[in-house]
C-alpha cells in the first residue's frame, strides 16, 4: 500500500503560518504531562471561580479543537475544510448535564444539526451522546435491570422519546446519524435502545449508527450477535468503530469495584480487535456501513487495502473519521486520494465544552506517540515552509 500520510504540504494546506505556529506551541504544551495536569487544575478552578479565562481558552485550545460556540459559528470551518474534500460532523459537545431542561435543550440542538446536515453536502452526518439526553445513572440502572421508581420510569420514557424523535427526524430527512458510546456501565442500556432504532429505521439502508469501542474485549462478539439478529429481523447495521476514550476511568472503576476490566489486556490486543471489526464489517458490507473513527495510520492503511480489493474508494457506506485539530495528515491525505473523510467538529459554549477539551488534552498525553507524531509533522511542515523555530 502506498504510504500517503507523511505529506505535510497536503495535511496542513489550510493552515496559515500563524495557525501552524499555534498548533506547534499547543502540542508542545500537551506533550508535558505535568503541564497538562497543572493546566487542567488551573482551568477548572478558573471556570468554577468565574474568572475571565474564556478569551485565553478560546484563543488557544478551544479554537484548535473546536469549530465555534454555535452551529453557525462552525460554517466557516466546515466550508473551508470541504474545499479540500473533508466533510464535517457537527458535535454539540456539552457533557455531564443532569436536568430535564438541559436534556430537552440538547434534543433541540441535535434536531437543529440534522436540519443543518440536510441542507449541506459538507455535513453528511449528525451525532449525539446518550448522556446528552438522559442521566448516566439512569442508563446504568436500566442496564443493570434494577427496579425503577415511578419517577424514574417517567424519566426513562422521556429518554426513549428523545431517542426516537432524533432517529425519526434523521430517517425522514435522510441524514445519517452517529450515536456515541460512553462508559461501559451505561452502555448496555444505550445499546438496547440503538438496536431498536436500527430495527425501526435501518430497514433499507443505514441511517442509525451505534459506536463500538474496540478497546473492550467483548465488542467483537457483540457485533457478531447483532449481525445474526439483523439477519433475522431484516435491518442494516451502521457502526462507528473507535478504540475508546475512557480507558483509565474503566480500569480504575473495575479495580475499585472488584470486577474484571472490560478493557483489552494490551494495546496490541485492542489494535487486533479494531482491525478484526473493520474486516468483519467490510466482508458484510452489503448490509452494513462503517464510520472508521481512527487516528491510527496502520488501521487506516489496512482499511484502504481491503477496500481496494472489494469496493470503490468513495463508496458511501465507508467513511474515515478523525477529530478536528488532530491527525490532519490522515484526514487531508485520504481526501486528496478520493476517500470519504469527515472530521468531528465539536461546538458549544466555551465553559460547557471544557470537559471535552480537557479529555482531549489528557488523551493526547496518555496515548503513546500521538503528541510526538503531531509535533514531528508540524515541525516538518514548518521546516518545509522555512518558518523559524
Amino acid at each position: 500500500m502506498e504510504k500517503i500520510f507523511n505529506n505535510t504540504e497536503v495535511a496542513f494546506s489550510l493552515k496559515s503560518d500563524t495557525e501552524l505556529d499555534r498548533a506547534y506551541f499547543l502540542f508542545k504544551m500537551i506533550a508535558s504531562e505535568p503541564l497538562v495536569k497543572i493546566g487542567t487544575a488551573v482551568t477548572n478552578f478558573a471556570i468554577k471561580a468565574h474568572l475571565p479565562v474564556e478569551g485565553l481558552i478560546r484563543a488557544t485550545v478551544f479554537d484548535h479543537f473546536c469549530g465555534g460556540t454555535t452551529e453557525n459559528d462552525c460554517l466557516t470551518v466546515v466550508d473551508k475544510m470541504f474545499t479540500k474534500g473533508v466533510s464535517s460532523v457537527l458535535d454539540y459537545s456539552v457533557e455531564g448535564k443532569e436536568e430535564e431542561a438541559q436534556f430537552d435543550a440538547a434534543l433541540q440542538m441535535t434536531l437543529k444539526t440534522i436540519d443543518f446536515a440536510k441542507e449541506r453536502l459538507a455535513i453528511p452526518f449528525a451525532v449525539f451522546k446518550p448522556t446528552g439526553i438522559g442521566r448516566l445513572d439512569l442508563y446504568e440502572k436500566v442496564g443493570a435491570k434494577k427496579e425503577l421508581s415511578e419517577t424514574e420510569k417517567t424519566e426513562w420514557e422521556k429518554v426513549l422519546d428523545r431517542f426516537d424523535s432524533i432517529c425519526k427526524t434523521a430517517y425522514e430527512k435522510d441524514v445519517a446519524l452517529l450515536i456515541d458510546a460512553e462508559e461501559s456501565w451505561m452502555q448496555d442500556a444505550a445499546d438496547a435502545i440503538v438496536e431498536d432504532m436500527m430495527k425501526k429505521y435501518n430497514k433499507h439502508k443505514v441511517i442509525v449508527y451505534n459506536t463500538l469501542q474496540m478497546y473492550r474485549w467483548d465488542r467483537m462478539d457483540y457485533l457478531k450477535k447483532l449481525h445474526e439478529q439483523s439477519q433475522k429481523d431484516g435491518f442494516h447495521i451502521g457502526m462507528k468503530l473507535v478504540r475508546g476514550a475512557y480507558m483509565e476511568k474503566e480500569n480504575l472503576r473495575a479495580k475499585e469495584m472488584g470486577y474484571p476490566t472490560p478493557i483489552c489486556a494490551s494495546k496490541q490486543a485492542t489494535d487486533d480487535n479494531y482491525n478484526a471489526a473493520v474486516s468483519y464489517m467490510l466482508q458484510n458490507i452489503d448490509t452494513m456501513a462503517i464510520f472508521a473513527g481512527t487516528h491510527n495510520e496502520e488501521s487506516s492503511y489496512l482499511l484502504m487495502q481491503m477496500m481496494n480489493e472489494k469496493i470503490a474508494k468513495n463508496d458511501a457506506r465507508i467513511f474515515f473519521g478523525q477529530l478536528y485539530g488532530m491527525s490532519d495528515n490522515i484526514s487531508y491525505n485520504l481526501a486528496a486520494h478520493g476517500y470519504n473523510v469527515a472530521k468531528y467538529l465539536p461546538f458549544g459554549p466555551v465553559r460547557d465544552v471544557m470537559p471535552y477539551l480537557i479529555r482531549r488534552a489528557e488523551e493526547n498525553t496518555s496515548v503513546a506517540g500521538q503528541t510526538s507524531r503531531e509535533l514531528n509533522l508540524l515541525k516538518t511542515e514548518r521546516e518545509r515552509r522555512k518558518i523559524n523555530s
